[in-house]
């Protein structure tokens, strides 16, 4: 396995067992987890703080996982894990504004 970049992270999207809701969540480590074959441990968290404009969502899942230190995950309820450069964004040649982009879930449950 390549060694993993510095500003790298995972996005997992994953549904909730306890709302049913579909939610991402961002996270440095993923493993194996002690519980079993079926389960993974997502832990080292990573949250968007530097940003001015305030994603609801994230700030959500920010306070449910600030105590959290490994969550353990069956691999049943995962949607998708993707590996993030951290290190790469948008740029625009000769900007001057501090644009920031979110992505929105238009998929919600009632």
């Amino acid at each position: 396995m390549a060694p993993k970049k510095k500003n790298s992270y995972y996005q997992i999207s994953y549904r909730d067992p306890k709302d049913g809701n579909i939610h991402a969540l961002k996270a440095k480590k993923i493993t194996d987890s002690s519980l079993g074959l079926s389960f993974i441990a997502i832990s080292d968290f990573v949250f968007d703080t530097e940003s001015i404009v305030v994603n609801p969502q994230e700030e959500a899942l920010q306070l449910r996982f600030e105590t959290v230190k490994i969550l353990h995950l069956s691999i049943y309820s995962v949607i998708s894990i993707e590996e993030m450069d951290g290190s790469k964004s948008l740029k625009f040649k000769k900007d001057k504004s501090d644009l920031k982009i979110l992505q929105a879930d238009f998929a919600g449950g009632d």
